[in-house]
């Protein structure tokens, strides 16, 4: 009897653990968590000069709400890591969020023209 007490127990416990597991990652929040306005720059090549728009972060995933081939992602460093196509345009970037600031570097293409440049954030 002891045993199966034992083991009830034990089991109780596991569950226990693994549900306050499960309940603090699927509320893990980011520290750059939010809405955030970004500004990229071409310096090199012959792209739009400029290409402005918002994205989102939720728990380090940055998203863009009519973007479908948009991913990125924000470590808790503050490294973050973005790429995007819209039809005939691509361009990756990589760089550093702080709490309310961002900066980094960004290159791809537009049809056949090769660019390059860099990229602000701000958040909202």
């Amino acid at each position: 009897m002891g045993e199966i007490i034992m083991k009830m127990l034990s089991l109780r416990a596991m569950a226990t653990i693994c549900f306050v597991v499960l309940s603090h990652t699927a509320n893990a929040r980011s520290a750059y968590d939010g809405s955030w306005d970004l500004v990229f720059v071409t310096q090199r090549g012959a792209c739009d000069p400029t290409y402005n728009f918002t994205v989102n972060i939720s728990n380090g995933v940055v998203t863009h709400p009519n973007l479908v081939r948009f991913r990125g992602y924000v470590a808790k460093s503050g490294a973050v890591r973005a790429s995007v196509t819209v039809q005939d345009k691509y361009a990756s970037g990589s760089g550093r969020l702080s709490s309310v600031s961002g900066r980094g570097t960004w290159n791809g293409h537009e049809g056949n023209e090769r660019c390059s440049g860099y990229w602000t954030a701000q958040r909202n």
